[in-house]
């Protein structure tokens, strides 16, 4: 069932921002989390209801037409999810396929459920709230991810409590290593920044970023050769979805997604697809601990941060050199229209 999108009740977002962040895609689950059961999550305060079925995959708001019972109250048989209250059962396209109490009478289409478009993507279930088939936008892309010879990793999801826009910030700084990443794998000694400069691109910028800082964890026997010269490659998609491409010594790549899905404005979800091409026998549950030590070094500045949501009258505070990707990202959301705070 279709609808002209508006804000949820109690939205935390201007009305503007939020249909123009309604139109944009963001992932809500890991795919191999989604099952036939209901999944629960919640997008730009939207509560959202998620379930697979004859594989396909299906996002709807979390509200059951008849008598508004949440369905992620619910469970499931093989031709949908049932609502708890009276039975009404829902399959492909969130369709009402069952009536309980009128079997052999047809369904009104008044009872299908609100869905919304999906895409399964690096491991992750996107979906788009306000889409617009005459004018898409396009999903944010990850390099390598198909790639022969790279391994695919999706790390459990976790939640911040602060502001996409604050968190994805913080993915593009390359000025906190020093400051911040020490237990993982930055070198307190190693603060300069060198020049880099952003470039932009029809989906945000990009920016190559040259140092001598490791990417290795600090307790690792193997280290890069003296003087090497790291690479570290970002592709910004706006709003909310940043790729990180490290080139390791040789041929050794590593890619991270920082994909921050806006539960709220001052909630957020953080997906973490990982594509790589060495060190393939290290147990992934390793891979998954060490990329949420990082996440969690950045935590405490995301959620201390004041104002909590994102300036983009770049006048409001006070800049670096070291944050030209900051500045980049600033001027690409304020490109697309978003207002100076994203909250109310």
């Amino acid at each position: 069932m279709k609808r002209e999108p508006t804000p949820p009740a109690h939205c935390t977002f201007e009305p503007e921002d939020w249909l123009r962040l309604a139109k944009c895609w963001h992932p809500v689950a890991r795919a191999c989390d989604v099952g036939p059961a209901p999944v629960k999550a919640t997008l730009l305060d939207e509560q959202l209801v998620i379930y697979r079925i004859n594989d396909q995959v299906v996002v709807a708001r979390d509200v059951c037409p008849h008598r508004g019972v949440p369905l992620t109250l619910g469970f499931h048989d093989e031709h949908g999810i049932i609502c708890p209250y009276h039975g009404l059962r829902f399959g492909e396209d969130g369709r009402c396929n069952r009536i309980p109490s009128s079997p052999d009478q047809p369904v009104p289409a008044k009872l299908n459920l609100i869905n919304y478009a999906v895409e399964e993507r690096f491991g992750l279930i996107w979906t788009c709230l306000a889409f617009d088939p005459d004018n898409p936008v396009p999903l944010p892309t990850m390099p390598h991810w198909s790639d022969d010879g790279f391994q695919q990793i999706n790390c459990p999801a976790f939640e911040v409590n602060g502001f996409a826009g604050r968190q994805v910030e913080g993915f593009l700084d390359v000025a906190h290593f020093a400051w911040i990443h020490t237990d993982t794998f930055a070198d307190p000694n190693n603060q300069l920044v060198p020049i880099y400069q952003p470039q932009e691109t029809p989906f945000g910028f990009v920016a190559d970023y040259w140092s001598s800082v490791s990417n290795y964890p600090a307790s690792s026997p193997v280290q890069a050769p003296e003087g090497f010269q790291w690479l570290r490659h970002f592709e910004m998609h706006l709003p909310f979805t940043a790729t990180l491409t490290i080139h390791f010594p040789g041929e050794s790549r590593l890619v991270i997604m920082n994909a921050a899905s806006p539960v709220s404005s001052r909630v957020t979800r953080m997906f973490a697809p990982i594509a790589r091409n060495f060190d393939l026998h290290i147990p992934v549950e390793d891979v998954h601990a060490f990329n949420l030590r990082i996440f969690e070094e950045d935590r405490l500045m995301v959620e201390t941060q004041r104002p909590e949501s994102l300036p983009l009258d770049l006048t409001l505070e006070a800049h670096i050199p070291a944050d030209k990707s900051s500045i980049a990202y600033r001027r690409g959301l304020k490109k697309m229209g978003f207002g100076e705070f994203f909250l109310v």
